[in-house]
């Protein structure tokens, strides 16, 4: 190989991307990674950071090293137990530091069934804009404060209550509290059945 042959990095993204079935804003959501550069690395115009590519490769669950050599050989083994450490668990922030997102879901179940730690800020909300059809949100408190609202109503939670709500109109959580409210969102996707 000589020394100009990068490895084909691209096209490994996005067939790891598509057999997971993810678009790319999803792959985007839970990798950190922006639309706009992995479409470009997809299509082989950026090079991308160590970072970048490691956001990826956790992000689609396959090992940097089978990246670099072209592609995935092999899954892990069935019956291992896959750790995934505190720092390289995925997390979504709001810029202004209102809310964040920690992801403890797969990234192969990404788009059927996701869940995550849900923090917000005092006297701040997580507003989201409608999922797909048929997508609904649980969200169980870890502590008191959190107020789910939709077109469809308004529900306050006290620490180890669920709200479940369709969450294919537009949705909020907001954090009445003095202090950070924890919660863990489940979305289960409508799967068509």
């Amino acid at each position: 190989m000589e020394l100009n042959d990068a490895p084909k990095i691209g096209p490994v993204i996005q067939k790891e991307r598509k057999e997971r079935h993810l678009t790319l804003d999803r792959l985007a959501a839970i990798s950190g990674v922006s639309r706009s550069m992995l479409s470009q690395i997809e299509r082989g115009e950026a090079n991308p950071t160590f970072a970048v590519l490691w956001a990826l490769t956790q992000a689609l669950g396959i090992d940097f090293s089978q990246l670099i050599a072209g592609g995935v050989a092999q899954q892990r083994k069935a019956d291992a137990i896959e750790l995934v450490t505190v720092a390289l668990t995925p997390e979504i922030k709001s810029p202004d530091g209102a809310w964040r997102l920690r992801i403890l879901s797969s990234p192969a179940l990404a788009g059927r069934i996701e869940w995550y730690e849900v923090e917000i800020a005092p006297g701040s909300k997580l507003q989201s804009a409608p999922h797909a059809p048929g997508t609904f949100e649980h969200l169980t408190a870890h502590s008191d404060g959190l107020t789910v609202e939709t077109e469809y109503g308004t529900q306050a939670l006290a620490t180890g209550e669920t709200a479940r709500y369709r969450a294919d109109v537009a949705h909020e959580i907001a954090n009445r509290a003095d202090d950070t409210a924890r919660a863990l969102m489940v979305v289960l996707y409508d799967q068509g059945g």
